[in-house]
Formats: structure tokens, sequence, C-alpha cells
């Protein structure tokens, strides 16, 4: 009797494991939440929702976006930092929430590289220097230092929030020039753009993706690209450097992170999913149109990156003298 009860319970602790496996292997079983720490509109989002839903077509679940804006990014990623680590919550971080803000901010909410996995590198991306066509005369960079110089009234620039990308590619530009312009944070590309286009604001190093369309339109100017070689997207504008700053350079990135301890297995489900999403032609060439650079990563190699930008941006930062708090 006693080897007939024990047998059960091998029995019943073998099915138990096999179901703990087998829910494990049938990843994901429910809809998975991908936090955008910014607004609605901008680089971050458009480039989460393209591959949401190529995830949610391929894994036969829902990728749904939770934009969460606010603190240059830090609010969003906090949360998802704190979020259980089973795989169902993401962030799409960047290189202000995983890389520059640490420097920034003498009181982070979240550790960028004690706090999270790598699960996909998502692009690379300039910024676009776009100013508003009837605030702002100029056709050219030279031609723009010249105007803000001259006026009297100093240019407004805009950024999707303090300590992004977007912020620092303006506040170097500033550094560089000896001009003076407002800085007016808002909670992410999005907004910014809108009132960049209404001519609230007059002047944003936006991420290339949530201004090309405006520039291509005519409802902005794009003056040059903050990258060191021009952007396929937008062959004819020239670079910062080609325009009179030498050296200048600041280029975004975007990336999919989750949870520290997240179990291996389900980061490299996502890694894989993400890379045959983005060597899809559909995508492949939606990114090319918006100036995003694909660089397939492993989570190992995506951590390894992200340490070796949280160090340069930490020099960045310092050679600034900004803080933010």
């Amino acid at each position: 009797m006693k080897r007939l009860v024990s047998a059960a319970i091998g029995v019943a602790a073998l099915l138990g494991l096999s179901a703990a496996a087998s829910a494990q292997g049938a990843y994901p079983n429910r809809p998975v939440r991908v936090v955008v720490p910014f607004a609605a509109g901008g680089t971050t989002d458009i480039f989460a929702r393209l591959i949401a839903d190529k995830l949610s077509q391929s894994l036969g679940q829902q990728f749904i976006i939770d934009n969460r804006g606010g603190a240059g990014g830090n609010i969003g990623a906090d949360a998802v930092a704190k979020s259980p680590p089973d795989g169902y919550t993401l962030v799409m971080g960047t290189v202000g929430t995983h890389a520059i803000n640490a420097s920034l901010y003498s009181k982070m909410p979240y550790d960028p590289l004690n706090d999270f996995e790598g699960v996909a590198f998502a692009a690379g991306v300039p910024n676009l220097m776009v100013v508003n066509p009837k605030n702002v005369k100029a056709t050219n960079v030279k031609d723009f230092i010249a105007e803000a110089k001259s006026s009297t009234k100093k240019f407004n620039m805009a950024s999707s929030g303090n300590g992004t990308s977007i912020h620092l590619s303006g506040e170097l530009f500033k550094q560089m020039t000896g001009i003076e312009m407002p800085h007016v944070p808002y909670r992410g590309s999005g907004p910014a753009i809108n009132d960049l286009v209404g001519g609230q604001v007059d002047v944003m190093f936006d991420n290339l993706p949530s201004s090309i369309e405006q520039a291509k339109a005519g409802n902005l100017r794009a003056l040059a690209v903050t990258s060191s070689r021009r952007s396929p997207a937008l062959p004819d504008v020239p670079t910062l450097d080609e325009s009179g700053l030498p050296g200048f350079e600041a280029s975004s990135w975007f990336a999919l992170f989750a949870p520290k301890g997240t179990p291996p297995d389900i980061l490299n489900k996502l890694n894989a999913e993400v890379r045959k999403a983005l060597e899809g032609e559909d995508l492949k060439r939606r990114f090319a149109e918006l100036g995003g650079e694909i660089r397939p990563m492993s989570p190992a190699e995506l951590m390894a990156y992200v340490r070796a930008e949280h160090a340069k941006w930490a020099q960045v930062v310092k050679a600034s003298g900004a803080k933010l708090d």
C-alpha cells in the first residue's frame, strides 16, 4: 500500500512538473503589456506599436501598448522594473531611460543596469533638427545661428522631456553655438511636435521617425541630422558636422527590456520573435523609411551595449554640467 501511495505521489509530482513546464512552454498564454514611457505619437511609441503588432500576430496573444509618460521616461520604466518578472510586462526603453537619466537625476527610482533583463534591440536613429517655417526664416544651420543671435526674441526649444536624447542634443547645440534657447519639455515627442507645427515653440532636435512626415509635408523645415552620416531616409539633409559644427553626433536608440529575473527561455523566445519581425520585408522597409537602423543583438549583447552607452553618456552629461534635480 505504501508503495502504491508513494508511486501515486511520484506520478502526481511528475504531472505537476509536466503541467508547469507546459504552462511555461505555452508563453504567452495571456496578453502582454508593453509600457511606452512617453506619450503616444513619438518615436518610442511608433517603434513599440510596429513591433507589438507583429508579436501579437506571431505569438497569438495581444501585446498591448500602455503609454506612461513623465520624468524623462522614468515613471514608465520604474513601473516595469517593479513588475513581476514573468514576461507579461515589458518596456520599450531608450537611450534616455537606460543610459542618460542615471547621470542626470541624483535620485533614480530604478537601476537601469541591474533592474532589467535585455530582450531585443529595436533600432538606432538620428535626431533631426526641425524648425517651424513660419517662426524661423533660416533654411540652413548657419543662417539659423545668425538669426538666433541677432533676433530680439529667443527661439524656444521643445523636447520630449527633461534628460532625453532630444533634450541633450539641443543642449549640446546650445553649448557649441553659444545660443540661448529656453527649453520647453513635453511628455513625449507627439505633443511637442504638435506644438512645433502649431508655432507655440520654434525648434526641436526630434527623433527622426516622429518628425519626418511633418518635414516631408512642409509643416516643419529640416535643417540637419545629428548623426555622423546623412540618413538614407533624408539624403538631402546635411549633418550638423557638415553644417559647421565639427564632431557633433548625438543619436538615439530603442530596445525592449523585461524586469530582472525574467526566465531566460522567455527572453530568448521574445528575442527570436522580434528579430524575425525586424527581418521581415514590411518592417525592414518601414524602419528604413523612418530612419531606423536595425542591429540584431542577443539579450546578453543588449545589456553589454547598455553598459557601454551608460558609461559614454555619463561622461557627456558630466562635461555638460546638466542636472535635473
